[in-house]
Parts: C-alpha cells; sequence; structure tokens
C-alpha cells in the first residue's frame, strides 16, 4: 500500500529518518525546554523588583506549569489529529509571544499571566515530541522515549548559567524578550523536517493493540497514573524550583544554586537515557518504581547536609536519581493504551506531572514563608513522594496478578 502524500511509509519505523526525527526532537526540546527553567533562575530577581515574598515570587513559575500542563493535553490531542508539526508550531508562536510579554509587563500579575502562555507554547516541546517519537520506534521504544525526554534536561544544563549571566548583565526584562526573539528564530525552522507522518498509526493489528494486559480498566488506570505523577513532582518541585533560592538564603550565592541546577539536571540527562534502556528490559513501571524510591533517598541526603559541597554532590545525585520518572509515564501509557490514544494519554499524564510541579513549587515557597525554613519543605516532599511510591507499588502487583492469569488461561 502506497503512503499518502506527506506521510512515511510504516517501514520507517526504527529507519534512519527516525533517527534523524529524533534528533530534531532532542534538539527543539533543548530550545524550547528554556521555559521550565528560566523562571526558577529569575525567581530572585524578580522577587527583588517587585518586592514581594517568596510565595508570591514562585506564583510565576506556578502559572507557567499549569500552562505547561494544560497545554500539553491540548496540543497532544491535536498531534494526535493533525500530526506534530501544526501544533508545534502553534507552540513556537506561543513561547515567543510568552517570553516577550513577560519582559514587557509592568506588574507581577501580568509576568505571571505571560509565564501561562509561556508554558503553554514550551508544552509543546515535551509530552507531544515523546508521544510522536513513540509511534517511528518499537523495539528500541523506551531508549527513543528517554532520549526525547532528555533534551528538556539538556536545556535544564544549558539555560540556567546563560539566564543568570544575561539577567546579572542585562536585567531580567532584556534577557525574557531576547530569549523569546531567539526561540522564534530558531525553532520555526527547525521544526520543519517534523512534517512527515506515518501512513498509519493501525497499520497492523499488533500495532493497534497495548503491548501489556493492564492492571485496571483504562479510566482507573489513567486517574492512578495522574495522582501518581502530582505526587512524584511536588517532590520533584522542591529542589528544582528552589535551589537556587535556598543557596541564596544559606549564604552561597544564587550564582551557585544555579550552577547546582544545571548540574542537577546535566546528571538528570544520564539518568533519563539510562533509564530508557532499564525501561526497554524491566518495563515502564518497575524504572518508574525504582526513580520514585531513588528520589526518596535523594530528599533524605537534603535534610542532612547544607554545606556547599554536599549541595553540589546530593543534586548531582537528585539528577542521577530522578531522572527517569517522568519519561517512565510515557512509557506506560504506550505499554497499556493503544497508539492512537497516545498523544491526549500522555498529554494527560504530563499534565499531572506539571500540575504537580507547579503545585510544589508554590507549596514550598508557602511553607519557607511560615517557617523561615526550607526544612519542612524537603519533609513535605518525602510525604508526596511516598505517596507515589505506594501507587505505583499497587500497579506493579496488579500487573504481576494480570500477566499471571493471562498465563494461566
Amino acid at each position: 500500500m502506497t503512503a499518502a502524500a506527506g506521510q512515511a511509509p510504516v517501514s520507517d519505523v526504527e529507519s534512519s529518518y527516525a533517527w534523524l526525527r529524533l534528533a530534531v526532537a532532542v534538539a527543539l526540546a533543548t530550545v524550547g525546554g528554556v521555559g521550565m527553567w528560566s523562571v526558577v533562575v529569575a525567581l530572585p530577581a524578580i522577587q527583588a523588583d517587585f518586592g514581594v515574598d517568596r510565595a508570591a515570587a514562585s506564583l510565576p513559575y506556578t502559572l507557567a506549569m499549569l500552562g505547561f500542563a494544560g497545554g500539553g493535553v491540548i496540543i497532544g490531542r491535536l498531534a494526535d489529529r493533525f500530526g506534530i508539526l501544526p501544533p508545534l508550531i502553534l507552540g513556537i508562536l506561543s513561547l515567543g509571544a510568552g517570553y516577550i510579554g513577560v519582559g514587557l509587563s509592568p506588574s507581577l500579575t501580568l509576568v505571571a499571566f505571560a509565564h501561562t502562555l509561556l508554558g503553554f507554547g514550551c508544552s509543546a516541546t515535551f509530552g507531544p515530541l515523546m508521544a510522536d517519537i513513540s509511534h517511528w520506534f518499537e523495539r528500541r521504544r523506551g531508549i527513543a522515549v528517554a532520549i526525547a525526554a532528555a533534551g528538556n534536561y539538556i536545556a535544564g544544563t544549558v539555560w540556567p548559567p546563560l539566564v543568570q549571566h544575561f539577567i546579572a548583565t542585562q536585567g531580567w526584562r532584556a534577557t525574557h524578550i531576547g530569549i523569546g526573539l531567539f526561540c522564534l528564530a530558531v525553532m520555526l525552522p527547525l521544526s520543519l523536517p517534523m512534517r512527515r507522518r506515518l501512513a498509519a498509526h493501525t497499520a497492523t493489528a499488533a500495532a493497534a493493540r497495548p503491548r501489556a494486559v493492564a492492571p485496571f480498566s483504562p479510566p482507573t488506570l489513567q486517574m492512578m497514573l495522574c495522582v501518581a505523577g502530582v505526587a512524584c513532582c511536588v517532590a520533584m518541585a522542591m529542589p528544582q524550583v528552589h535551589i537556587v533560592a535556598y543557596c541564596g538564603d544559606l549564604g552561597y550565592g544564587v550564582a551557585r544554586g544555579a550552577e547546582m541546577l544545571s548540574l542537577m539536571l546535566g546528571c538528570g540527562i544520564v539518568s533519563r537515557i539510562a533509564s530508557g534502556f532499564i525501561a526497554d528490559r524491566i518495563g515502564g513501571v518497575r524504572t518508574l518504581l525504582l526513580g520514585s524510591l531513588l528520589q526518596g533517598a535523594a530528599l533524605v541526603l537534603y535534610l542532612l547536609f547544607d554545606s556547599l559541597f554536599s549541595l553540589y554532590v546530593v543534586s548531582a545525585l537528585f539528577g542521577l536519581f530522578q531522572g527517569g520518572i517522568v519519561p517512565s509515564y510515557a512509557i506506560i501509557v504506550r505499554e497499556y493504551f493503544p497508539p492512537k490514544e497516545a498523544g491526549t494519554r500522555v498529554g494527560l499524564v504530563l499534565m499531572a506531572t506539571l500540575v504537580g510541579m507547579a503545585l510544589g513549587g508554590w507549596m514550598s515557597g508557602a511553607i519557607f514563608d511560615l517557617t523561615g525554613s526550607y526544612q519542612a519543605a524537603f519533609l513535605n516532599g518525602l510525604a508526596w513522594n511516598l505517596v507515589n511510591v505506594s501507587i505505583v507499588s499497587l500497579l506493579l502487583l496488579r500487573s504481576r496478578r494480570a500477566n499471571s492469569a493471562l498465563a494461566a488461561a
């Protein structure tokens, strides 16, 4: 059967073009992923400029994450219907407009609302790209999805020191306008190789079926994954959102905090790619449980050590431990749900993780304002992490029972 114009044949799965498409996805995620991390670095400068408390200064991050969460679902659904390119271009335009809007906003309220648009645009370079790449790989799906997700952490490695430098030398407003113009100039032409589509995600009966027996009904499984996503990312948000401010409070300076964030996310790249190899061998649920347990261990280390050297070490460990958590959700979705639903369902789960990041970012700031310390915020993160571990453990137990029952039938 000949593929329609603009569509790629099914034989392109795991072809050289599939790997080229993956490389383009990583590049787009690396540039567009700035929307996840610039607000973390800019938080102290925005707080000082507007003279507000830590919780209020965290509001732009919260709205950026909410925009990211909603955008992932909307853009994922559009990608399921029209292919990735049209919604990707919509996201790029929103990202550029959001950054320029932040730089031009005269009040914290307008800065925060502009971050909603910024987050919406940034979402196009994360979940929708992971879902899209999952269609182009079969045997190596885990590693392909993990590599696509690593682009977000490459952005987290590259962008924070650059953003901190330009905020220090040019001011946070000019820095945001410059980032918006850069994203538009680079990402629009870079997205053009993504215009090809597979002829059909349901080309064969095998391709139309999930790869594993679901442990719960589809609505229940979706809900459980979403709750787990909220819980793990409330815990994850404490170091990722507040490490720069935390270092400033300890007297080490915000520049050291930006370096720790960059180190954390650089190690997260290694973790994400390694998690892909692991998921291809043991499955997404086990990989998620492993990452959740290790993330909890890293949060305990933050409670125990706060010297400058130890914070660098613990930040590196945190990145190594938790980097594979979010990609595991996309892999689990592709294991238990039909491919034609991938964009929407991955978007829903990642929306939940971003709600968790938004809630965790605000909650940690509010706890700091109440207690004058981040110790209680780390304990709060540990409690939410335990919720995540409990849900994933239940999924694993029920998956084993479902597969055992199928084998015995």
